[in-house]
């Protein structure tokens, strides 16, 4: 037995690429990355200063001891004799058990004797015997053939730093020198046990960061992963969804923005959606009709005559709320006002003089700006002549129509009054909307869709403004294009 398998099972179901890595781990990485570079950076440069402040202090403990010796022989006197001492040995001898030395210090007398190595005389210290220069024959030969005042050893025992002062024999007395010798390796094992107790540190200090990182970036994300989640979870039919804002920082900014576009958003598709239904009732209604008196159309003369006439009347209503609906659409394209500069008194004329073949009615020219504007004079004549043919439609023959601009600094008016019924207070918030004329309509004369109002409102709202209804005296209704402009 086959089972039938639907569409909808065996369509994939888009998830996140495995592969991307989420803000909150490279946050991490980098703050890992420039942690480990700072610390490194820091124990490998306390791991410099503490070798140089090793060598300095060698350095200058061997200047030190060489400079007490050298004025010993310089000043010294023996003092079983009360004379100045002419013998190596005894200068050697005598100084050497004055002196305290350092825990790696080494100080020497070395004399040359008949043997091939030097005699050599030393304090009684116990140091260990591969680490004791004393005991190295072929080092102190080294040092005392040296015709260097200072140097560095490299022995298997561990790096010797050494000074010499060479003693000039009086008479028949063997040559000496007198040698400081320096153990360095312990100095500089403190200072490496100092750089791996750091990296031990930074160490401890990165596993720590890592978790705290963790969770602080997580805490801090927490509303773009919310926001994240409201887009994929938002359709068509249910924009309701909002992110809750919590705090005063930058996310709690992102929030409250994801919110106010989804406001736009949700009142963007209920009037998409309002506008599709009122387009969509206003055509019905003259294809009900056409399609009515079709089936019904007999064979006789008049009656098709008459049908063709309703027909043609119902085609063009038809045809005048399609342009008018490509018009509004058009409004929201960035090309649907071309400004340029405009004399205001000659564009005001201009509108007159269209609008008076409109109706039979007391036209009269209420004023007009001299001045010069940037404008659309094409979009503003539009809204103008409709202003006036909706004033024609809300009044009778002789009744009186004003047309008139008028300038307010960097503001203008462009104006058209009538005498007719006026509008009902209730209408006022209404009028403007696409497809609603309002509760109680001026006239009955026309056969509009409602959208003359809304092309008058697009064209001002492109023209950075708006239109307005102001209270008229004696009654009727005053329409008012007001724009912000610079001359």
């Amino acid at each position: 037995m086959t089972t039938a398998v639907t569409a909808a099972e065996t369509t994939p179901v888009k998830t996140a690429d495995s592969r991307r890595i989420s803000a909150r781990v490279r946050i991490l990485l980098w703050l890992l990355v420039v942690m480990a570079v700072a610390l490194a950076t820091v124990a490998t440069t306390t791991r410099s200063l503490l070798l140089r402040d090793v060598d300095q202090r060698i350095s200058q403990l061997l200047t030190q001891e060489t400079g007490e010796f050298a004025n010993f022989v310089n000043h010294g006197v023996d003092p079983e004799t009360g004379e100045r001492f002419s013998d190596p040995r005894r200068l050697l001898r005598v100084f050497l058990q004055r002196q305290y030395s350092d825990a790696d210090e080494e100080l020497l007398g070395l004399i040359r004797a008949d043997l091939p190595e030097p005699h050599v005389i030393r304090q009684r210290r116990d140091l260990p015997d591969r680490t004791a220069l004393w005991r190295d024959d072929d080092a102190l030969t080294r040092i005392f053939a040296s015709t260097a005042a200072s140097g560095t050893l490299h022995r298997s025992g561990g790096e010797v730093r050494w000074a010499k002062v060479a003693i000039d024999p009086a008479g028949d007395a063997a040559p000496g020198a007198f040698v400081v010798a320096f153990h360095a390796d312990r100095e500089r094992a403190v200072a490496n046990e100092t750089f791996r107790t750091l990296l031990a540190i930074s160490g401890v200090a990165l596993l720590m960061t890592t978790g705290i990182g963790w969770a602080v970036a997580g805490r801090i994300l927490a509303p773009v992963r919310v926001v994240r989640i409201t887009a994929a979870q938002l359709t068509e039919q249910d924009l309701t969804r909002r992110i809750p804002v919590k705090g005063r920082d930058d996310i709690a900014a992102l929030a409250e923005t994801f919110n106010g576009m989804l406001d736009r958003l949700e009142r963007a598709f209920a009037a998409q959606r309002e506008f599709v239904d009122d387009a969509g009732h206003e055509l019905r209604t003259p294809i009900t009709i056409v399609r009515g008196h079709l089936e019904v159309m007999g064979d006789d003369p008049a009656d098709r005559e008459e049908t063709v006439r309703l027909v043609t009347d119902e085609l063009d209503r038809m045809s005048r709320i399609v342009e008018d609906l490509l018009l509004l659409a058009k409004a929201e394209r960035p090309d649907f006002i071309s400004p340029e500069p405009v004399q205001l008194a000659e564009l005001t004329a201009d509108v007159f003089v269209k609008a008076r073949t409109l109706g039979d009615r007391e036209w009269v020219l209420d004023g007009v700006a001299d001045r010069e504007a940037r404008l659309d004079p094409q979009r503003i004549t539009q809204a103008m002549v409709q202003l006036a043919q909706n004033a024609v439609q809300h009044t009778v023959p002789g009744q009186r129509i004003r047309i008139g601009s008028g300038s307010h600094g960097d503001r203008i008016e462009l104006h058209v009054t009538d005498n007719g019924p006026g509008v009902q207070p209730g209408d006022t918030e209404v009028i403007f909307e696409r497809f609603r004329r309002g509760t109680a309509r001026r006239g009955a004369r026309t056969s509009g869709a409602g959208l003359g109002l809304a092309i008058v409102r697009a064209i001002a709202e492109g023209h950075r403004g708006r239109v307005e209804l102001r209270p008229t005296e004696g009654g009727g209704a005053t329409f008012v294009l007001i724009l912000e402009t610079s001359s």
